[in-house]
């Protein structure tokens, strides 16, 4: 497990193998069994976190008890609450497991350190923060400006390797779109 964040830190930046022994010596492992809660709404989030194994979701409910997917995070993604870890305040999202899990854990603390101290590390961070900006960004754009059929075909195409392993109604809830609606476009795409 261990080695899949190695892996990921050795291709995505470049660490000397000392720092990233450094980088190792404070990482936590997590095993989260499939539905097992990583984060609840209300609690602290205090960890920068990697998925080496599994498939995780983010996601809040609204008053009505509706879920709202904000996101999915596979092998080698990061995932979090970034605003409850800059705050410290509670955090409104849930994440939970959709299958059997395992995720890389850092604290703030000493992901904060290793930023000071390894600049290769630093640098791979800033690339990641910015490629999450990116992403988020394109994620607002296609919600208010796609059709739901664009949105799904959209979701295909990014995201091939999530339809197999992401229970079609919660990928109509990160789309913003009624199972019933997904279905129908699935259907008339099968089709074409």
């Amino acid at each position: 497990m261990i080695e899949v964040f190695k892996k990921y830190i050795r291709e995505k930046s470049k660490v000397s193998e000392e720092d990233l022994d450094k980088i190792i010596a404070v990482c936590q492992v997590k095993r989260v069994r499939k539905r097992q809660y990583l984060l609840q709404e209300g609690d602290v989030w205090k960890f920068n976190a990697f998925v080496t194994k599994g498939c995780v979701r983010t996601y809040t409910l609204d008053d009505k008890g509706n879920e709202h997917i904000i996101n999915f995070a596979v092998e080698n993604w990061w995932t979090g609450d970034r605003e409850s870890l800059a705050s410290g305040e509670p955090s409104i999202f849930n994440i939970d497991a959709l299958e059997d899990s395992e995720i890389v854990l850092i604290t703030k603390p000493n992901f904060e350190m290793l930023c000071a101290q390894i600049p290769a590390f630093n640098d791979m961070v800033n690339g990641i923060l910015q490629k999450s900006f990116i992403v988020a960004q394109n994620r607002i754009q296609t919600f208010i400006s796609l059709s739901a059929e664009e949105k799904y075909l959209k979701f295909l195409e990014k995201f091939p390797h999530l339809v197999i392993r992401v229970p079609q109604g919660m990928i109509a809830s990160y789309l913003g779109i009624t199972p019933e609606t997904l279905s129908r476009i699935r259907n008339q795409t099968a089709k074409k």
